[in-house]
């Protein structure tokens, strides 16, 4: 009855000891349901290219081809490397849910991350991270942008398969109470539909934003995706930043700027609060030429989950993506592991990557990543855009 859904299975799995072996088992499970499976690297590719980082382009090729074929993507979404899940991972959760297609993670523990990031503290009633500053999403197992995404699952990969069958059931049954006439639809159509929508809307936003119809072409649009955005200040300092971009051509837009024509929610729900954040950032990052992203270490050896997330939609929405990072050295480099005989295994176990990219391939094989401050690489990325 599963035959029309394509899984696509995320995760970090590759990475572990014994991942191909682990990744197949969850195939043969998914494919003994009935459902299809696309798997990363399930394709010839090349990786006997002495440019490593070639190689790297190759498995991302082999990806984009792949999600084209997919209708649901299954994500694990355990920590990894520190307290968020893998960046590459949510990458690809970003391309899913800007196709339209059905997003599903697993985590063995879906508090909120008040209760299990090891590094918070709590003062006075109040939550704080690392750096003292006020914890941001903490009553949310993850960052709003995944929260929002995708239908998370308390328990393993066979927990997620037994929720999508149960949802698919529920949808037919709900055709058959009315008479057909709300046939299910696929999931790309739909994905399609509401990109129209939102070029629409777009075009209609720029004319009304244009301050004489006679002016030269609308500047550069673009998104700044960092995590800016969980600060205090956040919209004093996304001032600042916004200005610095006009005085190079650009016209900035932020996570803390609200779509026209989309409501603020203000709502105590923190469920309600992280789905409003998610279809704004889609709509944002719809609106916008380019995306630039900062990728320096968040919470552990990996870029925020939010960043990670409006990379892979930007990508898939055919957004340049541009990003920037503290330390653009190789991770090969920057990630302590046991060496080359060890296979380069970290501390917890997971091989670390040996592209010559100082991200996870999904960031490095897609944007050109640049070392320095926001300040110090505007002016580069400005000229790339402004041709």
């Amino acid at each position: 009855m599963f035959e029309k859904e394509k899984i696509y299975i995320a995760g970090p799995e590759c990475f572990y000891k014994g991942g191909p072996d682990i990744l197949n088992a969850m195939r043969r499970r998914a494919e003994s349901l009935g459902f299809g499976v696309t798997l990363p690297n399930e394709h010839p590719l090349d990786m006997g290219n002495p440019d490593l980082q070639k190689r790297a382009d190759s498995i991302f090729e082999d990806l984009k081809m792949i999600m084209k074929e997919t209708t649901v993507i299954i994500a694990d979404l355990e920590a990894y490397r520190g307290s968020e899940a893998d960046s590459g991972t949510i990458y690809e959760i970003g391309m899913a849910y800007a196709d339209g297609l059905k997003c599903y993670g697993y985590t063995r523990d879906k508090r909120p991350l008040a209760w299990k990031d090891q590094k918070y503290v709590m003062k006075e009633g109040i939550v704080y991270d690392e750096n003292g500053k006020k914890a941001p999403y903490k009553e949310l197992p993850f960052s709003p942008a995944v929260v929002g995404s995708t239908k998370i699952v308390e328990g393993d990969f066979d927990d997620c398969l037994a929720m999508l069958m149960t949802d698919l059931e529920e949808e037919w049954k709900a055709e058959g109470r009315t008479g057909g006439m709300a046939a299910a639809r696929d999931g790309k159509a739909f994905g399609e539909a509401n990109e129209a929508q939102d070029r629409a809307n777009e075009a209609q936003g720029r004319i009304n934003e244009a301050h004489d119809p006679a002016d030269a072409p609308a500047r550069p649009r673009v998104y700044l995706s960092d995590v800016i955005r969980y600060e205090e200040d956040a919209e004093e300092v996304y001032g600042r930043l916004k200005e610095l971009c006009a005085s190079y051509g650009l016209e900035a837009v932020t996570p803390c700027d609200w779509a026209e024509g989309f409501p603020e929610t203000k709502g105590f729900n923190p469920y309600v609060r992280a789905a409003a954040l998610t279809e704004n950032y889609c709509r944002l990052v719809r609106s916008c030429d380019a995306v630039i992203a900062d990728l320096s270490d968040y919470r552990g050896y990996e870029c925020s989950n939010d960043v990670g997330f409006e990379c892979g939609m930007g990508f898939e929405m055919g957004k340049k993506l541009f990003a920037y990072m503290k330390d653009a050295r190789p991770c090969i480099e920057k990630i302590p592991h046991l060496g080359e005989a060890a296979e380069f295994r970290d501390m917890t176990g997971s091989n670390v990557e040996n592209f010559n990219y100082p991200a996870n391939l999904m960031f490095g094989s897609s944007m050109k990543i640049y070392e320095g401050s926001f300040e110090q690489v505007i002016e580069r990325v400005a000229k790339e855009l402004n041709g």
